[in-house]
Order: structure tokens, then sequence, then C-alpha cells
């Protein structure tokens, strides 16, 4: 631990943005002047990039501990995500391209998400959910997980996501602590070669009475063997056919609940983390655009980490879906069924902007970089890290192998009460320092 303080302290290697970087970068140095000048009028214009069903007449409530966002604005999160992009003539850019680890692919566009998020949304209605309340989410990386979030958002009722390795113990205490009435799972996924059942966690952590869900949504995905209850599970697949194809967002007050989030807190259970429609929202699109200098038109992005993490909900779908730009989503892991998958995905889908964990990154440094060097990843053009500190060795591998030795590397540094990024350097504005995130984003205040 010494060894790596005195590491990080010492070091002296900077890497300013290219110039041609630069030139291009959606922001400029100006952007930390216009933050400072007025904090409040600088917010508000990041919030009015997004679609107010109405328009908020004050930024900020503000009474120690609470602050209030927008709070008298109206919003709908999904409509955000995905109407207002097929409206603008977007819908046929790919919102996601996806693989499964036994290497089936799917291409859903903007349109198809939203044509699924309408019918979910009427399924979910079908089934008596209402706005305010509480659906748990227990799926792996599928884009139907990202269509369970965003129909819950469409309609007011809040989600809570869950990592799909918890246990059925871990699953039924969220259940409850939320009051969930409606759990949407699969009946298993895909890991490692083998195929993880999870239908049967959900049926484990409802055996026992005194919980409020009324009915489970099972996607098939595993095609395995599941015991099945006639008075309470439904298959997706056959409730989204017989859906109705419309449905009109509504906007929603700006400090409704749209998630729950579990975080291990230093006794008990875990503590229950809520974040609102408006603010977070803003938050999330405007902290994706800048720090990865996001150009949806050309982009295509790809944070490998899970729904079930905040920086799933945040960098997978509201950030990036605001923003309105093209993504990669994978089933599985990265060494399955070859170490070669991470890079070949990467060439495969022309992927310009990676987010990944140190973690993931000191793996990938210890398979071998012949790896990596085996693909085309000159489309590369911004490299993320996230979760943990990453040390000066790993960011300039990461930096020189994965980056080809000019690639600019943000390590970004929040946690799940954030609900975004809080410090990070800019791509395109701000020196680079191996192993330290540095610098806090413009609009924040951090004492």
């Amino acid at each position: 631990m010494n060894e790596s303080i005195d590491s990080l302290m010492n070091e002296v290697r900077r890497f300013p943005p290219s110039e041609e970087f630069r030139a291009e970068s959606v922001v400029d140095a100006s952007i930390y002047d216009a933050a400072e000048a007025d904090r409040l009028q600088f917010w508000a214009d990041r919030a009015r990039e997004l679609h107010w069903h109405e328009d908020f007449t004050q930024v900020l409530d503000w009474q120690p501990p609470h602050a209030k966002w927008f709070y008298d604005g109206k919003i709908n999160v999904a409509y955000n995500c995905l109407d207002r992009h097929v409206e603008a003539g977007n819908g046929d850019r790919v919102a996601f391209h996806w693989e499964g680890e036994p290497g089936d692919q799917r291409k859903i566009t903007y349109a198809e998400m939203t044509a699924e998020v309408k019918r979910l949304a009427n399924v979910m209605l079908g089934l008596g959910i209402r706005k305010g309340d509480r659906v748990a989410i227990y799926m792996p990386m599928i884009p139907e997980s990202v269509a369970a979030m965003l129909a819950c958002a469409r309609i007011g009722a809040t989600h809570t996501t869950v990592f799909g390795g918890f246990s059925p113990q871990n699953l039924r205490m969220r259940i409850d602590d939320a009051d969930s009435k409606l759990v949407i799972t699969v009946d298993g996924f895909n890991r490692k070669g083998k195929v993880f059942a999870l239908k049967s966690t959900v049926d484990t952590a409802l055996e026992a009475d005194g919980h409020n869900v009324n009915n489970v949504l099972v996607v098939r995905r595993g095609e395995n063997e599941i015991d099945w209850n006639d008075d309470r599970d439904i298959w997706y697949h056959d409730a989204m056919a017989s859906a109705e194809p419309e449905h009109v967002a509504e906007g929603m007050e700006a400090e409704h609940p749209l998630f729950i989030l579990y975080t291990s807190g230093t006794t008990g259970n875990p503590k229950g983390i809520l974040h609102t429609s408006g603010g977070y929202l803003t938050q999330a699109a405007y902290t994706h655009r800048i720090v990865f200098d996001i150009k949806p038109e050309r982009d295509v992005f790809w944070c490998t980490a899970d729904v079930g993490w905040v920086t799933g909900h945040s960098y997978v779908v509201y950030g990036p879906m605001a923003n309105g730009v093209t993504q990669v989503m994978s089933e599985g892991t990265f060494d399955t069924p070859t170490p070669h998958r991470p890079w070949q995905m990467i060439e495969r889908y022309g992927v310009t902007v990676f987010y990944t964990a140190p973690t993931a990154i000191r793996t990938f440094m210890k398979i071998g970089r012949e790896y990596p060097q085996g693909s085309d990843l000159s489309s590369l053009r911004v490299l993320g890290t996230v979760g943990e500190p990453i040390n000066p060795e790993a960011w300039m591998w990461y930096r020189d192998v994965i980056g080809g030795g000019k690639t600019p590397v943000v390590d970004t540094w929040w946690q799940t009460e954030t609900g975004a990024i809080m410090i990070s350097p800019l791509a395109g504005v701000t020196e680079l320092t191996p192993g330290s995130a540095e610098h806090v984003i413009p609009g924040i205040e951090i004492g």
C-alpha cells in the first residue's frame, strides 16, 4: 500500500490532449469558468438540454441535508432516452450491438428499443403496476434488462435492479426492503461456458410468505428447465406478443423516485440509495458527454459494467441513452470462449470509447499483450477506468497497449451515492496524470 501511495505521489508524467483532439472536443476549458461564474444557471442550462414535459422555474431547493433539483418541472426519463431520438430522425441508429457468450448477436435500434419499452410498459400496467410501485429486476446483461429499467421509468414505477450473482437471501432482502410487487428475471444465462439459472433463485427467494410480489415475468434466454407457478409466473414473450404496441409517456415530477440501488453499509444490511428523475438524468447525461467527449453521430461506446451496479445504471442505460449514442453490450466474461473476445468485439463494432475497471485491466496485463495486439484497436479514441483506484503501471499499460500510446485515459471517481462521475479529467481539455482522477467535474463542488 505504501509503495502504491509513493508511486502516485511521485508521479511526474503528464499527457495533455493532442492539438487535433483538443480542436474537436465537445467542450473546452471555458466550461470551468462558466460553471464557476453561475453554478445554478450552469445546471439549468444542462437540464434544458433534455426534454421537459413541464419546464422548471427553480433550479435548486436546498434545505440541508436535502436538495431538490428542478423540483417543479416534469420529465419522463424513458422519453429522453428513446422517443426523442426517434422523433429527431435517429430511430435507425443502433442503440445496442449485443453479443451472447456463445457468440449469438443482436442489433437493436433506438426505434426497436422504443417499441419494446412501450409494449413492456403496457404489460406492466396490465399486471397492475402503477406510478410509485416498485419493481425488482434480477437479470443478466441482455437488452431486455435495459428495456425493463426504461419501462419502469416510462410509467413511473421505481426499479431496484439486483446483480445476477446475488443469493436468494440477498435478493429477498432487496425485494422486501423496496416492497416490490413484480419481479422481472430470466430462466438462465451463459457464463464461462455454462448456463446459470436465475429463475430458480427467484423461486427460492419467494418461498417464504411475507412478500408482496404478485407476478414474476420471465425472459427466455438460457433455455434451461425451470419450475413454474401458473398463478404467478408469466413468460415475457407471451405477454409482449399480446400487449398493446402504443404507449404515451407522461411527465413525472423531477423528484419522482427513478431507482433504488443497494450498496454496502458499514453495519447491518445493505442500504438502499434512492435517485430521482430530473437531477440524476441531467448529471448522468452531462458527465457522460463531457468526460468521454461523446459524439453520438459517430461514437460507439462500451461500458463493461453490469446493470446491477450503479456504473451500469448511469453509463450503460441512462447517460448514454439520453445522449443517443450507439453502445456495445455483452453477456458472460471477457475470457470465454477466448481471451481474444473483448478485442475482437472492439474491432468488430468499431468501438471508439471503452470504459472498464482497473481489475479488468490488470487481468488483461497478466493474460498478455498478444491478445489485444491480435486485433485492430485503431478505432479507440478514449479509454476510461472506474470502480477503484488504478496504479500508474496499469494506467500506462492501458494507454500504451490498448490505446496505441496516444489514446487519452480518463480515470473517474464517484460512487453509488453520487449517481454519476464527480472527479475526472476531460479527455479533450485537461492534462492526464497516470493513476489520478485529479480534476473536479465542472459544476461540482467538493469540500
